[in-house]
């Protein structure tokens, strides 16, 4: 299995994707060869809810004194 990132372009009234030569090669491919295409796209929802809830948080308070702050003596 190949794994590889390629931006969809037209081509024609559809879209494709350019297989890079490399792949081509080492896969054994030529026109007309059948591959399976696994579309992957990253979830960022996750996150978005984590900084969505941060979102008017009031600022950070250091609530202890008895120890300084990192590189401050």
């Amino acid at each position: 299995m190949q794994v590889f990132v390629s931006k969809v372009r037209p081509l024609g009234s559809s879209l494709g994707v350019i297989i890079p030569r490399e792949v081509i090669k080492e896969a054994n491919l030529s026109s007309g060869s059948e591959v399976h295409v696994s579309i992957l796209q990253p979830d960022f929802s996750a996150l978005d809810r984590a900084i969505g809830s941060m979102r008017g948080a009031k600022p950070f308070v250091r609530d202890r004194r008895d120890r300084p702050l990192p590189g401050r003596r």
